[in-house]
């Protein structure tokens, strides 16, 4: 399984969006490049870094921030938020992008994600966010009548690599909650699931690497309030299993 650190950046900076609320982020006092920097010195392979602002009103509007990512690390990185278009998917690739992720885009125009996965076979993901079992786009305001389960399966044969699954009742429901519709989600699929802000500890590191079908985990909160250290995190993601012997 993979571990990928997460910046997401609104108003130029690195923030913390409890709920997936916009309306009063917390910033976090380290710049979005000394997190890449200190993320890649720490061993991760990827990062995965959101535009939220971006997200909100589509385009792009932290572009500069994450081409200084991009080009002050070693690592690749791979860019959400606010891409809607083929052109803007073919411009974060010119610019050094890894991977780019769809996401409101992904329900409305289903299209363009054939086109931009039949252009960049295997680079191309696609993120459901849902409350409940229904997809919230338009930055996590709408709530639309998609499940969440339903609309991953329509999904996977557009060429879309790995479905990016959030669970935006994180906050409000007991970590088990998240945990389990990440496995019901991983579950339903053919192609990997990405779990996105169920870690909040160590354990739930540990927990994922044993679900069906889950191919990494996006974690943001708990690497910067520190309740999870990379090195750790990476350490058993990638520890492989030995069953106890019986004497």
């Amino acid at each position: 399984m993979k571990i990928y650190p997460t910046i997401e950046i609104m108003g130029g900076k690195a923030v913390n969006r409890i709920d997936g609320s916009h309306e009063t982020p917390s910033a976090f006092e380290t710049t979005p490049l000394e997190a890449a920097r200190e993320f890649a010195a720490s061993g991760a392979d990827c990062l995965h870094v959101v535009d939220v602002d971006g997200a909100l009103q589509g385009g792009r509007h932290n572009a500069d921030l994450i081409r200084e990512i991009i080009d002050g690390v070693t690592v690749p990185v791979q860019v959400a938020g606010g891409v809607r278009t083929i052109d803007s998917v073919r411009w974060w690739f010119e610019h050094g992008a890894y991977r780019v992720v769809l996401g409101t885009a992904a329900v409305k125009d289903r299209g363009l994600v054939r086109e931009a996965c039949a252009a960049y076979p295997d680079r191309v993901l696609v993120t459901i966010a849902a409350r409940g079992d229904k997809v919230v786009i338009e930055g996590w305001r709408e709530v639309t009548t998609f499940d969440a389960v339903g609309l991953a399966r329509n999904l996977e044969d557009t060429g879309v690599s790995e479905i990016v699954f959030v669970d935006l009742d994180r906050d409000k429901n007991p970590r088990d909650h998240s945990l389990v519709k990440t496995m019901r989600m991983g579950e339903a699929l053919s192609i990997p699931v990405v779990s996105s802000g169920t870690v909040a500890t160590i354990d739930d590191v540990s927990i994922l690497k044993y679900l069906p079908n889950i191919g990494g985990c996006i974690i943001g909160r708990a690497l910067f309030g520190g309740s999870v250290d990379l090195g750790e995190a990476l350490e058993t993601a990638r520890a492989t299993y030995t069953p106890a012997r019986l004497i």
